[in-house]
């Protein structure tokens, strides 16, 4: 039976914070009308956002966007802080940190979850601890403004984790590729499939491909192909090889396939390639 979803509940002044475990823990699906950050401290249990799960595992925080359907699963015992802010509340922070609500709300699902590292953590954690005094405190003339304001801090702190997330995958992603340029120049011979040499590096085709559009604009499959043509004009311009002889030192099935992989990527044929070369320097 799918679950009702219920209205997200409402928060005076669009701002609001409260730490785990004495805030009660909703386990009905909510679709949130406000954007919130989870900070996760420890305890157990499963955070659901829109179809993913996430089960607690301390040491992290949660990104959840207005619009995104969440709940906890049923005995889960969250610690932390959870934050909730609107975007009229939003408006009260300094400018100059519009810029991280864009970074990290605008596409959520794709960051949903930034574990923290340790000095992170306790730097957000003292901050989270900080906002939720000021927000119990009386009532007092710009209290919406301090509060704005310990807001930006959280932001740009967790718009930093993220960044530096990013940078620590991409060094990560560039090593794969590199990894793989590597096997393709000593493998050319024996290997022609992308699937073969994503095995390899422990990753799946698509990644493979993307990684490489990436970093080169190009498909893994162009990659090795490239590779290919290089070496076959090299056969061809510096060597009395027959066609037949090269096609299968390059492994192809058969000289008639390696002669439509050369034409198809040249728009000629090997032999047409050679005497072509050979005219030239001449």
């Amino acid at each position: 039976m799918q679950a009702m979803i219920q209205p997200d509940i409402d928060i005076k002044d669009s701002f609001a914070i409260g730490p785990w475990p004495q805030m009660p823990v909703g386990t009905a699906l909510r679709r949130a009308a406000y954007h919130r950050l989870l900070l996760l401290q420890g305890g157990s249990g499963i955070l659901q956002v829109d179809d993913h799960t996430f089960p607690i595992q301390g040491s992290e925080i949660f990104l959840i966007a207005k619009g995104q359907l969440f709940a906890w699963q049923a005995g889960s015992k969250p610690d932390g802080f959870e934050l909730a802010f609107g975007d009229c509340f939003w408006e009260k922070a300094p400018a100059s940190a519009a810029n991280c609500k864009t970074v990290l709300f605008n596409d959520a699902s794709a960051h949903q979850r930034l574990p923290l590292p340790a000095p992170d953590l306790a730097s957000l954690s003292d901050l989270f601890t900080a906002t939720y005094s000021e927000f119990i405190r009386p009532a007092y003339t710009n209290k919406a403004d301090a509060l704005a304001a310990y807001l930006k801090i959280i932001m740009i702190k967790t718009a930093n984790v993220y960044a530096a997330l990013r940078e620590g995958a991409e060094d990560h992603d560039r090593a794969l590729y590199g990894h793989f340029l590597q096997l393709v120049k000593h493998q050319y011979q024996e290997q022609h499939e992308v699937a073969g040499f994503a095995r390899q590096l422990g990753i799946t085709t698509r990644k493979l491909s993307d990684l490489c559009r990436q970093f080169s604009g190009q498909g893994a499959k162009e990659i090795i192909s490239e590779q290919l043509i290089t070496e076959a004009k090299r056969f061809l311009q510096f060597s009395s090889r027959p066609v037949k002889e090269i096609a299968f030192t390059l492994n192809f099935s058969t000289p008639d396939q390696f002669s439509h992989f050369f034409k198809k990527k040249t728009f000629l044929s090997p032999q047409q390639y050679r005497e072509r070369f050979v005219n030239s320097s001449m």
